[in-house]
This record gives C-alpha cells, structure tokens and sequence, in this order.
C-alpha cells in the first residue's frame, strides 16, 4: 500500500523545499515531487560542459530571508554567499561609472561625474533605507484581507497598522514610490546619465514594464531590501552557484525527515468531496495526502493541475486575468579568458588590476533612454536589439565554476517577450544570442574570440524546462495590483486556494519574486495553522 503523508509538495524550487523544511521540522511527514532530474526549479547550477558550471537562470543572491538562513542552519548544509564587489556601468564613449561596495569609494567615484550626484546619492540611499524597513516587516506576515471582518484578519490589520506607525515620517514617500516609475523617482535625485540608467534599471529586473512605466519604481525597491550578514542592500553570489542554496534548503529538509523525488512529474491535484487528498503523477501512480501544497505558478496550479470543475467561474475568470508575462531571458558563457572592457583600458596601462571591477555586477545601461528603448522593441513583440544586461562573472569570486584559467560569464537579459510577432524562439534563440553578444562586444570587443560554449535560455525555454509559465521568473507581474493581498488575486486568505487543503507556496504569493524563500515559509506557517485547529477540532 502506498504511503498516505500528511503533506504533499508539487515543485521542488526553493521556495517549496523552505516550505518542506518548516513541515518537516514541525513533525509532519513530508513528500516533494519534482519533475526534473535534480532539484531547485530556477535556481539550479548544471555542468553543461565538462568543468564549466552554469546558473543556469537566477544567479545572485540578497533577499534570502535571514531567519529562513538561521531556522534551518544553512551554513552546515554548505550554504555561503560571496559578496559582490560593486556594479560597473559601461559608458559607450569609453568612460565608466562604478558604485562600489564601499560608501566611500562610491561617493570618490560619483565625484568625478557630479560632485551633486555624490552628495545626493548619500540621502538617496538613506531614504531607500528607510522605505525598505517600512515595507520588509511586511516581507514576513502573511498579507491581510481588505474585505474580511474575521476576527484573525482584524489582528492582521492592526499589526499592520502598528508596523506601518513606526515608518510614519516616510509613509508619504512610500505611497508615492509604490505608483511611481523608476525613471520618474531617480530623475528627481540625480543629473548622470549612467547613475540614472543603472538605477532605474532595477525596477524593470523580470517585469514586463519600461523604466517609464508607474509601478517599476516599487520593483526597485524590492530588489533593495536585501541584505548580507546584516549589510543592507548587498548581493552575494553563492559558493557552488544558485544549485548550491538550493541544495542547502533540500538538506535542511531531509535533516528533518522531508522525503525529496525527482523525476516525477505531477498531471493532476486529486481533489474528493471539495477537498484535495493527493496527487496523480504522469506514470499513472497516485499518492495521497491530507494536504497538498504548489509551488507552481498560479496559472499553471489552477489551469493545469485541478480539474476547473473544482472552481468557480469568477475565480477562473481572476486566474485567466492573473498578468505573468515573460520578459527575461540568459545568456551563459564559458569563456577562455576574461574579457576586456574598453573603458577599462586606461587603467589597465596604467598597471591597474582590473579584476575588482569585474568581480560585481557589470551593467549595460548607459542611460534611461537606452532601457526604454529596449521595451520599446518588446511591447511590439520583439526582442530587444540593444537589450538591458546584467552580468556575473562568477568565476572571479568563485575558482569552482570553472577550469582553471577559463571563466564563466552569466548574462541576465531584458527584454526577450514571451509572445513574439511572426515567430517562435525556437526559431530565434540562436539570433537572439548572436544579438545579446554582438551588444556587449561593443564593450568588450575581445568577447567573440573568447567565447567556448553558450548557453541562450529564452522565455519558453524557461517555460518548457523550469515550468515558469510564459517563463515569468517571479510567477507573476509585481505590479500593485498583483501584491500584498491582491497577490495573486483578491479575496484567497493567506496561502490558501478555493480548493480546501490545497495551498500556494511560490512567488506567486505573497510577497513575490526573487530567491527570498518568503512564500514557502509562511504558506507552512498557514498550514500548521490549520493543522493544530484541525487536530483540537478532532480532539473536542
């Protein structure tokens, strides 16, 4: 007789393994199911060529909760981030802006661009310091309902409004950030072309939103909210690539007793008399649970995977309109050497060592025109012919993602539409990639003659492999009307579904994208919520 477990986990990403670890850890028996041969969902590292390990899609880290890290002793289990440098912005005349990790080399070097910007770019970070304290609390609380008068929910609001009266002085900054575009909120602060356009660069990272688009200045300060050992808004590259945080979380896991198998592919929620009791797996085999918990996007959860007999037509209706759109896509590189920038150049015949300004982040986006023009491109369904790139070379941090004396450079490319007009990216994948490296060669013109191996991951490559649906790499728009309680869409109560016992634990829930682990960690709280009211309810 097949085991009946008390949970049951479809999609082994991130955030369903932190989602098991938490089950697991409070005695429930645990199974993940995931239908790929290794775990992890986007953040995976895979040698696709022999010594050359690739991230293969998400690729740093920052916004990794720090008591998901300390809850489930990461460290043991290998996990260790290795802080990024800084970002280097290319310029296309030759110049370059570089924010470094420390202030104070940072405000030297806006010097000698604007000696305005250096002093405004001090209170620019204050400011975001605070929004992001406003609004990181929130990060871990499940989100309140505007409409219900339960008695749970009113407890919910009022901390809400407790969390939020600390924040007071800079509530009106927050209301105006959360509508504002990108382009619009860094304008008001700085006069550089390249500060502007790296900035506002932030709030366009996975959505498929101009620089100019009201919302994207909230996604910058999503991606702010991070932090490293206690450093606010530092980004770290794991020890082993993305796979290895994964890896960490799926030890964690089973330390706790959670059962992880790969290779299986789930079809269908088995759901009997309005409640779901288990799975059916694409090799025929059903497995039975008291609950079943999806880490699947909300379209592919309730489009695919529950029979639409099961819910209402309103709710369809509300998933059908859920905005996941794919924008993003990457580009991996295996290279023989490391490329050499032109801006670069001066300092390196002045005998400079270079390498600290590659061991960060490297930006291509000179300015905001530079990255509206690239949306321009895709809300006409094309790629980008000049795209917004974001770039790792992560062996320099890490020796172990590649041979000795190689590298592996990992691109993050904006905007590669999931729709394209009179195509298909099975069709245009190599084109697109000849395009992503035909743009940064303009940079760094020594970048053909060293490239080995390629890797180019479109939007449907990210849906056909991942899972992703349309390959939105957060599980849906972070556009306002996609979050906090409207995520993924109105009137569901926490992590829970129509569907009773069946539950939400990805980026699709609140509180959105990113390698954060958020999701998983407060859907669990949801379930053994239920869990204890259910077992006092059988106990009366």
């Amino acid at each position: 007789m097949t085991k009946r477990y008390d949970a049951i986990i479809i999609g082994a990403g991130h955030n369903g393994l932190v989602c098991a670890a938490y089950l697991a850890r409070a005695g429930l028996s645990v199974l993940v199911l995931e239908r790929r041969h290794l775990v992890g969902g986007a953040a995976v590292t895979e040698e696709i060529y022999p010594g050359f390990k690739y991230t293969v899609c998400s690729y740093v880290v920052s916004l990794l909760r720090p008591s998901i890290i300390s809850d489930l002793d990461l460290p043991k289990h290998g996990f260790e981030l290795l802080p990024l440098n800084g970002t280097l912005s290319p310029l296309p005349e030759g110049d370059y802006l570089m924010r470094w990790h420390d202030a104070a080399e940072t405000r030297l070097e806006l010097m000698r661009h604007s000696r305005s910007d250096a002093e405004a770019y001090e209170r620019f970070s204050q400011k975001m310091y605070h929004l992001a304290m406003a609004v990181r609390p929130l990060l871990g609380e499940p989100p309140p309902s505007l409409t219900s008068f339960a008695p749970e929910n009113l407890r919910r609001l009022w901390r809400l409004r407790g969390t939020l009266a600390r924040h007071e002085p800079h509530l009106y900054d927050l209301a105006r950030i959360m509508t504002m575009s990108s382009a619009d909120y860094v304008e008001e602060w700085f006069e550089t072309p390249a500060l502007k356009g790296a900035l506002a660069a932030s709030g366009i990272i996975g959505t498929f939103l101009g620089p100019r688009s009201p919302g994207t200045a909230y996604v910058m300060l999503h991606h702010y909210m991070g932090e490293i050992d206690g450093q606010f808004r530092a980004w770290g590259l794991p020890r082993g690539g993305m796979g290895a945080v994964s890896e960490a979380i799926a030890a964690a896991a089973r330390g706790f007793g959670a059962q992880i198998r790969t290779e299986s592919e789930i079809v269908e929620v088995l759901i009997r008399h309005g409640r779901a009791c288990g799975v059916a797996l694409a090799s025929g085999e059903e497995i039975e649970a008291d609950t079943v918990i999806s880490n699947a996007d909300p379209k592919r959860t309730f489009e695919k995977l529950v029979p639409p007999e099961h819910l209402d037509e309103e709710f369809r209706s509300q998933i059908a309109r859920y905005n996941i759109r794919g924008s993003s896509a990457k580009v991996n590189l295996a290279l023989d050497a490391l490329p050499r920038f032109t801006c670069l150049e001066q300092l390196q015949q002045q005998g400079v060592d270079v390498r600290p300004y590659l061991a960060g982040a490297i930006s291509i986006s000179p300015d905001i025109d530079y990255l509206e023009r690239a949306y321009d491109d895709a809300k006409y369904g094309r790629y980008s012919r000049q795209p917004y790139m974001d770039i790792v070379v992560s062996s320099l941090l890490d020796p172990s993602m590649a041979p000795p004396g190689k590298h592996m450079m990992t691109v993050f490319v904006q905007y590669a539409p999931y729709d394209l007009v009179g195509t298909t990216w099975e069709a245009e994948r190599e084109s697109f990639g000849d395009t992503v490296i035909d743009t940064l060669a303009e940079y760094a013109p020594n970048l053909k003659d060293i490239i080995l191996h390629r890797q180019v991951v479109t939007p449907w490559d990210l849906e056909q492999r991942i899972g992703l649906t349309e390959g939105n790499i957060f599980h849906g728009e972070l556009g306002l009307e996609q979050l906090f309680s409207l995520r993924p869409v109105a009137g569901l109560d926490g992590y829970r579904s129509p569907v009773e016992r069946l539950y939400l634990c990805g980026s699709g829930t609140h509180p959105g994208g990113g390698v954060m682990g958020a999701s998983g960690q407060l859907a669990a709280r949801s379930v053994l919520r239920d869990v204890r009211k259910s077992r006092q309810a059988a106990r009366a």
